[in-house]
Parts: structure tokens; sequence; C-alpha cells
């Protein structure tokens, strides 16, 4: 079937209205109409082919949030009328042996993206959920907890599991210290999420600015990390340093704060960094530099519900689809507080 999309054909142009092709609903597939879908640093640089291999026209966005409007005739996770989801993955190999510890984000064959991936059915390229319908294999769909308002919940998809991953694989429970390196889409989630697994929660700032913003939204305190007194003084504290930044920076600074064995997980940034670790500190406390990306289905699934428990929802900006290059002109500023999330019906006007 044909439905509207919001694209684009190269890296320099703007994403405007173009039609997409999806495939017809199979044995297993959910057919969801996207009510809401979230906007995420990674659309906007595979739309600019920032990392590289962007396949063109290019339709982004992984955060999609929807009502299932066909089901395949061996579907039992989803019925038609249910609410459901769908993050950044849309496939795996299934038989590897991460994708049998339900770590298909980490596929050993490659994971298909929901965006970018290999379309095994159309041939070519997948679309993401800046369009009207999507069909996806149930086994990738994701159950929305009812009494969660449907607009915030998108960006829980990508920013959501991309900060609560490194929480449960660290093993953060009442009473750990966590830090949280930048407060912008992750950086806010991290600080909700790991407040509600009972950690004390420090943000780690360069700008005064953000205090009052982190406090509001659970941490217990902020280091300006420009402040070399406030960076001596949180010496050989944290268990986990979450670092959300998404560009280049050192890191060096932030890996004496961490207690022994304690661990800075980058969620953030995609590329090289031009400092190179200063091992002492590392070597001197067992202390150790991981990365960590997104999470797999039931790890996903276990985040949407534990929000749906605690009632644990990012800060949002609705915006039409029409306004999405404006809003990653804004996203470049770090201009948004902190998620945009679109509002799909106003692809149809």
């Amino acid at each position: 079937m044909t439905v509207k999309a919001f694209g684009t054909e190269a890296k320099d142009k703007d994403l405007e209205l173009m039609q997409i092709e999806r495939r017809d609903v199979t044995a297993t597939d959910i057919e969801i109409e996207i009510l809401y879908c979230g906007v995420c640093h990674s659309d906007l640089h595979t739309a600019r082919n920032d990392w590289g291999g962007t396949k063109y026209p290019s339709v982004p966005g992984h955060e999609i949030i929807g009502r299932i409007t066909r089901v395949g005739e061996n579907v039992t996770k989803f019925k038609v009328g249910d609410l459901a989801g769908v993050g950044c993955l849309v496939d795996s190999c299934r038989e590897c042996e991460s994708c049998k510890k339900d770590l298909e984000q980490y596929c050993l064959n490659g994971s298909v993206g929901t965006y970018n991936g290999k379309d095994q059915f159309l041939g070519g390229h997948t679309f993401g959920g800046y369009s009207e319908k999507v069909v996806v294999d149930e086994a990738f769909g994701l159950h929305i907890p009812e009494n969660l308002d449907l607009k915030a919940v998108a960006p829980l998809l990508c920013a959501g599991v991309t900060t609560w991953s490194p929480l449960k694989h660290w093993s953060v429970k009442e009473g750990s210290k966590v830090a949280v390196v930048g407060l912008g889409g992750l950086g806010h989630m991290a600080i909700k999420l790991a407040k509600g697994l009972g950690a004390e929660v420090t943000l780690f700032s360069r700008s005064p600015d953000k205090i009052q913003d982190a406090l509001d939204l659970g941490a217990n305190a902020v280091i300006i990390s420009t402040y070399e007194n406030e960076m001596k003084a949180a010496k050989g504290k944290f268990d986990l340093i979450i670092d959300t930044v998404p560009y280049d920076h050192d890191i060096n600074p932030y890996i004496s704060t961490l207690a022994v064995d304690g661990t800075l997980v980058l969620v953030g940034y995609i590329g090289k960094m031009e400092d190179a670790l200063f091992t002492p500190p590392m070597i001197g406390g067992r202390r150790s530099v991981a990365g960590s990306v997104i999470g797999g289905i039931k790890e996903t699934q276990e985040m949407l519900d534990f929000c749906g428990e605690h009632n644990i929802l990012p800060e949002i900006e609705m915006i039409k689809m029409q306004d999405i290059n404006q809003a990653y002109e804004r996203m470049l500023k770090s201009d948004v507080r902190y998620r945009f999330v679109i509002d799909m019906q106003s692809l149809k006007n």
C-alpha cells in the first residue's frame, strides 16, 4: 500500500511530503495507524548523513505510538484497536546468541532498524515513523500502558530505553549513586528513571542555568563540571555515570568521580573521541568506560511497564509534521525541553 510520509531525497535537502510503500500484512504482522512520533537526534543525523551510509529517500522516526488497524491471521499478542508502539528495531535474526538473550539490539547477524535498515519484504530500505502507517512483525511490537498520556509516550521508545538499559544492566537500585552527564532528551530521562529506581541522582552540567531544571526533574544535586572544587569534592562517589552528550567531549574529568568498580557508560555519542583516556584513575580504582545502545524488545517492554506503574514520562513539545525542518534546527541549538513529538494527525491535513 502507498501512504503519506515526510522524508528527504538528499542530505542537503529539507524533509518534505512524499509517498512511500508499506508491505501488506503478513500472517504475523500488525498494521499500526501512527498517532504520535518522537523526534530523535538520530533522525537528524540520518537525514543529513552525518554518520554516513544513509539510504535515500530517507524517512526517519523510531519512536512510534499508534493504534492497531489490522492483524495477521497468526497474531496472538495484539488485536485490532490495541495501542501499540514500535521503537528502534523492526527485526533481527532471532537465532544468534544475542537474540536468544533478548538482546536484539546486539544481533550478531545485524538487527533491522526501523528506518535505513534492510527491508526484507519489499527490498530496498526501511522507512520510519514520519508516516501514516507502519507494518511490523508482532514480535517487535510493544504494548503501551493505558494510563499513560499517549502524547508523551513516544520518546520512551528510544530516549527512555537508551537510559533504562544501562541502569538495569549495572544493577541500579535503592541507594545507588548515579550521575548523568548532559541534560537533554536522554539526560532528563536518565534522571527520571534513575530516581524511579530509588537512586541518588546527580547531574553534571557545564551550565549553572540547568540547576533548577535538573532539581525539578528529580535530581538530588547538580555539579558544575567546570568548577574544579565541585569536581574534586565528588571524587570516588558514583557507582554509575550515564554520559548522554551527543558530541565529542573529554570524559577524563568524570572518571575520577567514579567509585571503585564504578562505570561510565556512553550512550549519546557515536564516533571518534579526540582526547585519549587517561588510565591512572581507571587502573587505580578498577573503574570502567563502557558503551550501550537502546535495548531489546523484552527490556523495552519492561521499561514501558515500569513507567506505567510509576507514571514516568518525558517532558515534550508537540509539533506538526510540517514543522520538522524548523525542529531540527532548534535541536541543533538545544532549543527544546526536552523532546519534540509530532502529532501525526497533521500529516493528514
